[in-house]
């Protein structure tokens, strides 16, 4: 079903039309400086389009709440804990709710993690609830910067990971990503890139407007123009829009934002006595006591603040209940380790788990975890990225066992966490005489669509003496381990994933 969306007029080609459907498979980049009309043409947008599709606003500044009123969007007050946020952006998936996050009165870095959360959760849905969705995000530089702020690591990692999936991955999900900027040259590029349709409004720095132009396919001599656009005015392309740059005009909207800009007003006569109005105290001002509060005291210094944590570890470890001496360990560290093998397995089971990043796995285990009622504190981060390695392998008992594989473990633990996994795979093959593995099977593995990347992670281990790469007369790969003493079948490096088809197999 085709359906055009009535953004305003374009110069001489009367209506200026936006193809939905189409907007939905490509996406929407708007740019423009405070004050040209941005959030306008975002209003006209989800207000055009609210009969026909589920809308999820991400506004920073709640401008976007009046939209409950006219059009029935649920409002989500976005000061809740990062767990809720992404439980009820799943219920928004299968319910199909047009909602508006409402991030206003949090600081940045708290509005990424509310974003990020609710942004992962709409991404995470289940497949049985991939409806097409509409989602806005205001002041995407926020969500998508360029360059790490003031905000912590976490935070923008986070924040810049839920927007990538968004915009990168999103499509496949039914979420289509309408971003809007102030700033093209403070958002990721990455983020940028995805968009395949664009609306360019006021903007004078040279930075963006060259950007601009460059998406625009406009030379730089024409980049001039975004400095003459009026508010409202904007320059259209992409399939959704136009084949060719096209100048628009939004039209009108039926709501408004709660904020608006200030008006000049005519000042007040001035008092004859306006001395004494600003000098002298009220009466009422005489009766409120005065509260002068004391300076803040000076920060504690390193070796205070570490006695006072431990004081505090100390204090927590004299409270806690002393737990119940279990009369079999050995069985309890068994049953605890078959269920954390479990949970593995049941995570590695989604076919998107290769190409998600270590962050995202550690959060959906430790879920997991407390949903399968694991005994213990869950392992940290470090142990879980080598339980990920080893999991992703999976030898047979009789591999696991051998002097082989423990000197392969050993190996790995020389290696950073994004390669072992990599590693122990080519070695399992190995031990146990199978085909090399290959490109295709290794990216996936490496957590990439690219088979370069994963031959160039190869010969990165040749080159640290790890293996030796060798070619028959077939044209088939062998890897040889000369610490092991041993060396993988020949295997066609151009064949198919493996893990692929193992799961599809298993389906």
């Amino acid at each position: 079903m085709q359906v055009a969306i009535d953004m305003g007029e374009s110069r001489g080609a009367g209506p200026a039309h936006m193809d939905l459907e189409e907007l939905l498979a490509t996406r929407l980049l708007v740019q423009g400086n405070s004050g040209s009309g941005k959030s306008h043409l975002l209003r006209r947008l989800l207000e055009q389009s609210a009969p026909w599709v589920q809308q999820c606003i991400i506004d920073p500044e709640g401008d976007f709440v009046t939209l409950a009123d006219r059009y029935g969007h649920l409002v989500v007050d976005a000061a809740r804990t990062e767990n809720e946020l992404t439980r009820i952006a799943a219920r928004v998936r299968q319910h199909r709710v047009s909602v508006v996050l409402n991030l206003e009165g949090l600081d940045v870095e708290q509005q990424m993690r509310a974003a990020a959360a609710f942004l992962g959760g709409l991404f995470d849905a289940d497949r049985d609830f991939w409806y097409p969705v509409l989602v806005v995000v205001d002041e995407a530089q926020l969500f998508a910067p360029a360059a790490a702020g003031d905000v912590s690591d976490e935070a923008r990692k986070l924040s810049l990971g839920a927007m990538t999936n968004l915009m990168c991955r999103g499509r496949k999900r039914g979420l289509a990503g309408v971003i809007a900027t102030q700033r093209l040259a403070k958002l990721a590029k990455n983020v940028a890139a995805e968009a395949s349709n664009f609306l360019m409004g006021r903007t004078f720095l040279d930075i963006d407007m060259a950007r601009a132009a460059d998406l625009l396919g406009m030379d730089r001599r024409q980049a001039e123009q975004f400095r003459d656009l009026a508010r409202g005015h904007f320059v259209a392309l992409g399939p959704a829009i136009s084949r060719r740059p096209l100048p628009v005009t939004i039209g009108p909207v039926e709501t408004s934002a709660r904020s608006t800009s200030p008006k000049l007003t005519p000042l007040p006569e001035a008092p004859q006595d306006a001395a004494d109005l600003i000098f002298t105290q009220d009466p009422a001002e005489l009766a409120r006591p005065v509260v002068r509060r004391p300076p803040p005291p000076p920060p504690p210094s390193t070796n205070e603040l570490l006695a006072q944590v431990a004081e505090a570890r100390a204090k927590a470890r004299a409270e806690a209940p002393e737990a119940p001496v279990s009369l079999f360990p050995e069985i309890d560290e068994a049953e605890r380790e078959a269920l954390i093998n479990a949970v593995m397995a049941e995570l590695l089971s989604d076919p998107d788990a290769g190409f998600r990043t270590h962050a995202v796995l550690y959060q959906d285990f430790l879920v997991r975890c407390r949903i399968r009622r694991v005994p213990g504190e869950p392992p940290a981060l470090p142990a879980f990225k080598r339980l990920l390695a080893v999991a992703r392998v999976a030898p047979d008992a009789e591999t696991a066992a051998s002097d082989g594989w423990q000197q392969a473990l050993t190996l790995s633990t020389t290696l950073t966490d994004d390669v072992q996994g990599v590693f122990l795979v080519i070695a399992q093959a190995a031990l146990s005489g199978a085909p090399c593995p290959s490109d295709a099977t290794l990216a996936r593995l490496y957590g990439t669509h690219s088979s370069s990347r994963a031959r160039r992670l190869l010969t990165w281990f040749e080159e640290r003496g790890l293996i030796v790469l060798r070619t028959d007369f077939r044209n088939q790969r062998i890897i040889a381990f000369p610490e092991l003493g041993v060396e993988t079948a020949p295997g066609d490096p151009n064949g198919p994933d493996m893990l692929a088809e193992e799961r599809g197999a298993a389906e």
